[in-house]
């Protein structure tokens, strides 16, 4: 057995080996010893002569037979089933046999950005047929510039090498991002996956091992996929800097959540006609004991990335049907991620909010943006019958700055459309943007959906909205954010426009609760 584990004698090969040579050489020297004692007494040594034959043309048999089986095995385990592709214990092989040799080596890692909804929407067997086509198209692309293996799931890696790889390698990246964006066939379904591609490069003079370069291309694609998606990203230092930062922010996340460092903030929406407080929104804050200001545009994403933004939206919710109890007919609004809208538990555990705080559904709001839509319609729209059969109303907050269409208004019906600061902005400087804008809330007005303007600062923009048709204003021209103990004392009576910075001052950036 040592023998067997010492050194180069691990391979299957010497596996098959060894012990038939082990076994030769004992009954060599048992039949030696045979036709010894048979020359001594004067027993025929035809008898051992013909097993002597018999056994050797079974070892030669066995080894044969058993060599060709751990040449199969060897070549089922450098090759992936699904795909037949070569898999990733071949990258690993070939890159040492490559990494041997003077010339450059570039690797890129593919991941498929529709892979998961495929899955979801039309069952693992139409998802193991996109990747098999996905493969095929990579195939073809690379031709015989460069090696194309399936590491698993929705992930591929393209192995080149030679002068200029790294060069090569990323125009063969960029054509199959621009192909991927294009539909993929599968029967009569034409699936939309895209790729997100990372890369990393071995200079010559560099010692990296297959798993450091697998490393930094994948730490390369997921810049990428934060990126926007549907593009190549080449490694780079900064990133692992980065991400650190981030890992030790998720840390801190976490930490605050148990120790309750997190508060919200609450700005009030007032009825263009009576300018009445009618409504509130729940804003985060985060309250660091270092007193180091960390805002949600920073810290949601990171929450939504490692899955923590589930429980700290949960307590947003259940903070904020708690504190506006006490305000007896004003709506109270909180912003739902996209991760939180594709958890199918999420209407669940609303539901339950819900019954706990006993708060009345008809008084809250849940505002989703135009991503939430774009990045999974099925889903969302499965979840938002959920939601309004507890009788909670749906917006869609800021629109006007992305994907969202007439089409997706006409398909979710909304009780609201809030109209997004910069198209406020732009609508009391440009005739477009005004033309834009008036639209919108004629189409709101035909779909029976309420309307609000945000980011509302002057008096000026305040009364444009209100000739356009708007129902109510949100901004700093009437208030800031505040503590939820402020609220009550501006309830029940018209209020006035807020003496704020003097015209001119940049307004602070706008926040949200998830």
């Amino acid at each position: 057995m040592a023998l067997l584990e010492h050194g180069g004698l691990r391979s299957p090969r010497m596996m098959v080996l060894v012990p038939a040579i082990i076994l030769t050489t004992i009954f060599a020297a048992t039949v030696t010893a045979s036709i010894t004692i048979a020359d001594r007494t004067g027993a025929a040594p035809q008898a051992a002569a013909a097993g002597s034959a018999c056994f050797f043309a079974a070892i030669v048999l066995l080894v044969r037979q058993g060599l060709r089986q751990v040449g199969r095995l060897e070549r089922l385990n450098l090759t992936d089933a699904l795909t037949g592709l070569p898999n990733r214990n071949a990258l690993h092989q070939d890159f040492r046999a490559l990494a041997r040799g003077e010339d450059e080596l570039a690797l890129a890692l593919v991941d498929l950005d529709g892979f998961m909804l495929v899955n979801e929407h039309y069952g693992h067997a139409i998802g193991d047929r996109a990747i098999r086509e996905s493969a095929a198209i990579f195939v073809t692309l690379c031709g015989e510039e460069a090696t194309v293996y399936r590491l698993g799931g929705d992930e591929f890696a393209l192995l080149k090498s030679g002068p200029l790889a790294a060069t090569l390698l990323e125009g063969m990246c960029r054509r199959i991002v621009e192909r991927m964006a294009r539909p993929v066939k599968v029967d009569e379904r034409r699936l939309i996956l895209g790729a997100s591609i990372g890369l990393a490069r071995r200079a010559p003079s560099e010692h990296l091992s297959s798993s450091e370069l697998l490393r930094r291309g994948d730490v390369a694609m997921y810049s990428s996929k934060r990126g926007g998606k549907a593009r190549c990203t080449w490694y780079s230092p900064e990133f692992d800097r980065s991400r650190e930062a981030i890992r030790e922010l998720d840390e801190d996340l976490r930490r605050a959540l148990a120790c309750d460092e997190f508060r919200l903030h609450y700005q009030p929406l007032v009825d263009c006609e009576t300018r009445r407080i009618v409504a509130v929104e729940s804003l985060i804050r985060w309250e660091r004991p270092d007193g180091k200001p960390i805002g949600p545009n920073v810290f949601i994403p990171v929450a939504e990335e490692s899955g923590l933004i589930n429980p700290l939206g949960l307590w947003v919710l259940r903070r904020a049907c708690l504190d506006a109890r006490a305000w007896e007919g004003i709506k109270l609004s909180v912003n739902i991620s996209a991760a939180q809208l594709r958890n199918p538990e999420f209407p669940i555990q609303l539901g339950h909010i819900l019954e706990e705080t006993g708060f009345d559904a008809e008084r809250l709001e849940l505002e989703i943006t135009e991503t939430c839509l774009v990045l999974d319609p099925a889903i969302a729209e499965r979840s938002l019958a959920v939601i309004r059969g507890f009788g909670v109303s749906v917006a869609l907050d800021d629109f006007g700055t992305g994907y969202a269409s007439f089409g997706f208004l006409r398909q979710f019906r909304f009780e609201k459309l809030k109209i997004d600061r910069s198209l406020v902005v732009q609508a009391g400087e440009d005739a477009g943007s005004r033309a834009m804008m008036l639209s919108s809330i004629t189409v709101a007005r035909a779909m029976q959906m309420s309307v609000t303007a945000e980011g509302v600062e002057t008096e000026e923009q305040a009364e444009m909205v209100r000739a356009a048709g708007c129902d109510q204003i949100q901004g700093w021209l009437y208030f800031k954010a505040m503590p939820a103990a402020e609220i009550a004392q501006h309830l029940g009576r018209p209020v006035s426009p807020l003496a704020v910075a003097p015209p001119g001052t940049p307004p602070s950036r706008r926040v949200r609760a998830a």
